[in-house]
């Protein structure tokens, strides 16, 4: 990869009202001219994105959203993806005018806190007029990482720059700055990782997919090796290996013939778990894959992905999914579709929400609406959790994680 994705980069939003500068700050931080800027208020009307690399957060990418108070024809919407960009955002930018503060404000603030996204205030704008001890005073003491800017003063750039860059660190969850391994804590340093990829319609030609790439890349940054093989030819080079592997993964379409081709003593397990737990809860999606059993005639599903994209002939989520849990069920099924960043507000008409892998989300946009389901008490599970139960195989590919084993015997019960 010769960039990184931007679903491995932390998102930080910027927010606020109408014409206080986002668009400009923006800029600022780039030192390009990335978002569109304008005295007329309502100039950003959609989110705009900004990868870069700030170090030492390492790559990120700004969201510049719309106004909060936006009262355009298109305000409401506007207003929308604005919130629907916080729910994006592991972290937060609230951009204030000097020696303002109104309902704006508190309520995106209230919105953040209710959310659990840190966020730090940054005032604009003090080259147009200082902001006054006491506002500066009253937003340490009730939201304490303050940052006073200004976005029109390019000599001063690196140290509002540095002084930001200092507050996002002081500021970020630790799980944040440092990632989750993949399978770099299944694998001692000098072991062997075999993995089982094949290759069908749906590979992209010349190239592995995003997720065994990211696999590899893990478990060579942890010092240890990898076997890469087709599932066709894994019995025969496991059969030549002096010493057996210390974990074998596969992808899911494959993962009937893995196990059976795996010794037990050997741990195993698929691409779609590790990016479960590396996204996500995989504790609650394999709490959620015992609801599968439970499944009845006129159930409602939801299959959400992540990404759009084409569906192939025989695509995973739109086809093959849904056939095996009817066929699982004995009975037919109401299935429905989302895709992108679509995500349906009336959750508690499901019966079952089952999730792609989330390669284009961010694992705080993932941890969210697997929030969002157990609040209204959905079960939640992903592609990859949910084939492995299907296939009858769940509980060998989830040996290398006890407490999530545990999580479904215990919702199976």
């Amino acid at each position: 990869m010769q960039t990184t994705p931007k679903s491995l980069r932390l998102h930080i939003g910027i927010f606020g009202r109408t014409n206080v500068g986002k668009s400009s700050f923006l800029n600022m931080l780039t030192g390009q001219d990335v978002a569109i800027t304008s005295p007329v208020p309502g100039t950003t009307t959609d989110v705009v994105e900004k990868p870069m690399e700030l170090l030492p957060l390492g790559p990120v990418v700004f969201l510049d959203t719309a106004g909060l108070d936006d009262v355009s024809l298109l305000g409401e919407l506007r207003v929308e993806r604005t919130m629907r960009a916080l729910d994006r955002s592991d972290v937060a930018i609230v951009l204030v005018e000097p020696n303002t503060w109104g309902e704006a404000e508190e309520k995106i603030v209230r919105v953040l806190q209710g959310k659990k996204k840190p966020y730090a205030v940054v005032v604009n704008k003090k080259d147009l007029y200082p902001p006054e001890a006491d506002f500066l005073l009253k937003l340490e003491t009730e939201h304490h990482y303050v940052v006073v800017v200004s976005s029109f003063c390019s000599e001063e750039r690196e140290r509002y720059l540095n002084a930001l860059k200092e507050t996002l660190v002081r500021l970020c969850p630790e799980d944040i700055l440092r990632s989750p391994a993949l399978v770099g804590d299944l694998v001692p340093p000098g072991g062997l990782v075999v993995m089982v990829v094949p290759i069908d319609l749906q590979a992209p030609k010349g190239r592995l997919i995003l997720p065994q790439v990211q696999a590899i890349r893990d478990a060579l940054d942890n010092d240890a090796g990898v076997l890469v093989v087709k599932e066709r030819e894994y019995a025969a080079f496991l059969k030549n290996l002096k010493e057996p592997p210390a974990l074998v993964v596969c992808d899911s379409q494959v993962v009937m013939k893995t196990v059976a081709d795996t010794p037990l003593g050997v741990k195993c397990t698929t691409f779609s778990i590790l990016f479960a737990r590396f996204k996500g809860d995989l504790v609650e999606l394999a709490r959620g894959a015992a609801q599968i059993e439970h499944l009845k005639a006129g159930d409602r599903i939801l299959i959400a992905e992540s990404c759009s994209h084409h569906a192939a002939e025989d695509d995973i989520g739109r086809v093959k999914i849904p056939r095996w849990l009817k066929q699982y069920a004995g009975s037919d099924l109401n299935v429905e579709h989302y895709a992108g960043r679509d995500y349906p507000k009336d959750l508690e008409k499901y019966q079952l929400i089952v999730h792609c892998g989330s390669c284009m989300l961010t694992r705080g946009e993932m941890l969210f609406r697997i929030h969002q389901a157990r609040t209204r008490g959905v079960p939640v599970t992903n592609y990859g959790v949910a084939i492995s139960f299907v296939q009858g195989v769940l509980k060998r590919v989830l040996e290398p994680f006890p407490a999530a084993l545990e999580a479904f015997n215990q919702g199976c019960i």
